[in-house]
């Protein structure tokens, strides 16, 4: 039978990582905000605000991962439980990379702030938002170990990929028309390249969560 105090400080831990998880993903969705409000905005000092604090959520990814190694040496879960671990790790890794991509596009606001921009942002924010609401449905499934949410919430990545086909044809057309508009064009490529890398780590962290609940690890097809 197994022993109440093990199990409940395993619960204990394993609500610890949620925790973390919860609040790594509250960071990273900020980052993606304040670093497209801040291109938006030709906002230096916001868009350094987003690459400084990539350092807490780099920090957060390597905890979590720690936490969960000793919660699996010292408590030596199983089954779900172990799984939970598992995905927890992969899960943090998939939202500092996610971080990454932000910081990319603070770095390139920063790089272009006191240029115009080529085009009024309107796409890019559209991106932006829908990267978000995947990200944070897929840790509310990832708490809730829904796997048909995750199914349907990665679903999403096809809206952010259109968006930025979208986004492509249309700066290939200002860089034909006039050669001039290949720099300020790349660099707004760029920050659409970052937000569609984003929907497909967000549709990682789905994949997780579909293994935490069946133990199995598939590629969501779309």
């Amino acid at each position: 039978m197994p022993n109440p105090h093990v199990r409940s400080t395993l619960e204990h831990e394993l609500g610890q990582v949620h925790s973390e998880i919860l609040r790594m993903g509250s960071l990273v969705e900020s980052a993606i905000e304040r670093s497209v409000q801040a291109l938006k905005n030709r906002d230096y000092d916001l868009a350094q605000q987003v690459v400084n604090d990539d350092d807490t959520i780099n920090q957060l990814r390597y905890d979590i991962e720690e936490n969960c190694l000793e919660l699996i040496a010292t408590q030596q879960p199983a089954a779900s439980d172990l799984r939970t671990a598992i995905a927890a790790t992969h899960i943090a890794v998939e939202l500092e990379r996610i971080a990454d991509h932000a910081e990319g596009i603070a770095e390139i606001a920063k790089r272009i702030f006191d240029e115009p921009l080529l085009k009024p942002l309107i796409d890019v924010p559209i991106m932006a938002q829908i990267a978000r609401e995947m990200i944070h449905a897929a840790l509310d499934a990832y708490v809730a170990r829904d796997m048909e949410a995750a199914r349907h919430i990665a679903a999403r990545d096809d809206e952010i990929d259109a968006l930025y086909l979208q986004i492509f044809r249309e700066l290939l057309t200002y860089m034909l028309e006039d050669p001039r508009n290949i720099s300020r064009s790349t660099y707004l490529l760029w920050v659409a390249h970052n937000l569609e890398r984003i929907g497909d780590r967000a549709t990682n962290v789905c994949e997780r969560v579909i293994f935490m609940a069946t133990g199995k690890l598939e590629e969501i097809k779309l």
